[in-house]
């Protein structure tokens, strides 16, 4: 591994190769943060990709593309005079201080659990918030946001004491939702859908999985065994579409198998 001088001098060298490209790319002196916005969003969902498949090169390589963003908008913020790099590495080290105040004051703790808690508890002060849960962000996608909703009440002690609690949860909005689809109100069933996903993505937090890797996984899954049933489908001749659901199952069953026989 590099030594701490060999990091800086990697830092210092992104930074001046920053200012060369700001200078001199006319594609990089165009951009701003707002139209580096959504460039942003893909880079952060190319690195959890990379994580999701535990593929550690890809992992490296995401995190640069990532890194070079959070230099990008530190160089706009320095010529519109607001902050700089330094500024923000200097905040976040203030911050860390701050909110452990376990590890620099003189807080005692018991746990992770506590130092959540804690955490929590000083960022409120801090900033000043109403409610616990203004740090979870609109724009995030619905799954992803149940969870952090739900951390963020786990932290002020909102939480169940059980996972068989939970699953109980579970239960009870999976029967409410026969009972209204029973009724065939639709704006009924989408409320009781929401229910069970939110159930369910909190049972998914006191097991320890994560809901949005474990349905992509389950994505892929489904992907692979389709096309390996188009495939075969079309090397005995056969036509998918129009074909009856039996048949179906069985060449499903028979890529499922072949699959599995793989693993």
């Amino acid at each position: 591994m590099n030594s701490t001088k060999q990091k800086i001098e990697a830092f210092e060298r992104i930074l001046g190769i920053m200012n060369d490209l700001r200078e001199q790319c006319p594609w990089d002196r165009k951009q701003t943060m707002e139209t580096l916005r959504i460039l942003t969003i893909e880079e952060t969902y190319e690195l959890v990709e990379a994580i999701t498949k535990n593929d550690l090169a890809e992992v490296k390589e995401e995190l640069g593309d990532l890194l070079l963003h959070i230099v990008f908008y530190s160089k706009i913020g320095e010529e519109k005079q607001a902050f700089d790099v330094a500024d923000v590495i200097n905040d976040l080290c203030e911050k860390l201080i701050r909110r452990h105040p376990h590890i620099y004051g003189d807080t005692k703790v018991d746990g992770e659990e506590e130092v959540l808690r804690n955490w929590e508890a000083i960022k409120l002060k801090e900033k000043g918030k109403k409610s616990a849960l203004q740090g979870v962000p609109k724009s995030l996608p619905a799954l992803p946001k149940s969870l952090r909703i739900q951390e963020k009440a786990k932290k002020i002690g909102f939480e169940w004491d059980t996972k068989e609690q939970v699953w109980d949860k579970v239960v009870e909005e999976l029967n409410e939702l026969k009972e209204a689809v029973e009724t065939k109100n639709q704006e009924e069933i989408n409320q009781e859908f929401g229910d069970v996903l939110f159930a369910l993505s909190n049972y998914a937090r006191f097991i320890k999985v994560d809901p949005e890797g474990a349905l992509e996984s389950t994505n892929q899954k489904f992907i692979a065994r389709f096309q390996l049933m188009e495939k075969m489908a079309k090397e005995r001749n056969l036509d998918l579409v129009g074909m009856d659901l039996e048949a179906m199952d069985k060449l499903w069953d028979e890529a499922k198998a072949h699959l599995s026989s793989d693993h």
